[in-house]
């Protein structure tokens, strides 16, 4: 069986196609540059993902399609300029890959959307849910959203099955963003104003669970037309992950209380309102389904998948 891969050179992508040929599975990896198909065995290239791909060679004999490829989250001025970009490439590009694959005869198409779909936070102790009600906020979650739309309509309509996958904050070897900020700044032994932030929770996922749980939906038949959430099983604080961050690193941690609503002010004076949620703020998601429908479990604790994405690299 032969699986599609796309946004193989991403982050989330280069941990599936290392893992899946690990485990023997033959995945055709999609790039957008010619270096990174002269390097890779069996892969295709396609320079650019919106509504006019032809991805006839790259379908060929393809029976399951992964995903990835998209605009992926930053933090911009929100404009209709902004959300048409994410549009054609997150949406249109999307309906156009799951409608060729349909007419292709692909079985399944494994979409991986955004946790963002359900909204950008919760109450403690009141956690996403797949079978919830969604939010979206800003171009890149209503352009996720809007492609989960139009692909249960061609699955309705076509009979190929859909599986979708809405991760929350994902880390590893490589990441960006906030936690590699963390990362550094505990590693470099900097003092951090997070010691009174210990109420709030956050679920994230490690890469190494998140593409556990993406190859198991490439056979399991209850994956089939479900939307899973996903995490590491663990909802922590700030200060707590702080702490798990220094205890894989090996150093000492430099927390100090400052209050939680000072930070939260200063913030937003100076335009990181949306980062001071991610630090401060709460979202938990609910994986107790995905959990017992596919008979699945993290794989590797947080504490494990942290000493391994952090410990000793140079992140």
């Amino acid at each position: 069986m032969t699986i599609l891969l796309t946004g193989s050179s991403g982050f989330v992508g280069r941990a599936i196609l290392r893992d899946a040929q690990k485990s023997g599975l033959n995945i055709r990896p999609v790039f957008r540059s010619m270096d990174d198909v002269c390097v890779h065995s069996n892969s295709v290239l396609v320079p650019d993902l919106d509504a006019t791909t032809d991805w006839a060679l790259a379908l060929k004999d393809v029976k399951v399609v992964i995903h990835v490829a998209a605009i992926p989250y930053a933090e911009r001025k929100e404009t209709l300029e902004l959300l048409n970009w994410y549009r054609k490439i997150n949406v249109e590009g999307t309906v156009n890959l799951a409608r060729q694959a349909s007419a292709q005869g692909v079985k399944r198409f494994i979409f991986i959307s955004s946790v963002k779909v359900n909204g950008e936070s919760t109450l403690i102790g009141s956690p996403f849910t797949a079978e919830g009600e969604i939010h979206p906020r800003g171009a890149y979650a209503l352009t996720k959203a809007e492609a989960e739309l139009k692909l249960k309509q061609i699955t309705n309509e076509t009979g190929m099955e859909l599986t979708v996958i809405r991760p929350p904050m994902i880390y590893g070897p490589g990441v960006k963003g906030n936690m590699s900020l963390l990362v550094n700044s505990v590693r470099r032994g900097l003092p951090l104003p997070f010691g009174k932030v210990n109420k709030n929770r956050r679920s994230m996922v490690s890469i190494y669970n998140l593409v556990d749980l993406i190859l198991v939906c490439i056979n399991h038949p209850k994956a089939a037309n479900q939307t899973f959430l996903i995490s590491d099983g663990e909802d922590l604080s700030t200060s707590e992950l702080l702490k798990k961050i220094a205890n894989a690193l090996g150093r000492p941690i430099h927390l100090f209380s400052f209050p939680v609503a000072l930070l939260s002010l200063i913030a937003k004076l100076i335009g990181k309102s949306k980062s001071s949620e991610r630090l401060l703020g709460s979202l938990q998601v609910d994986i107790h389904i995905t959990c017992e429908l596919l008979n699945w479990s993290p794989s590797l604790s947080m504490d494990e998948a942290l000493r391994r994405s952090f410990g000793g690299c140079g992140c």
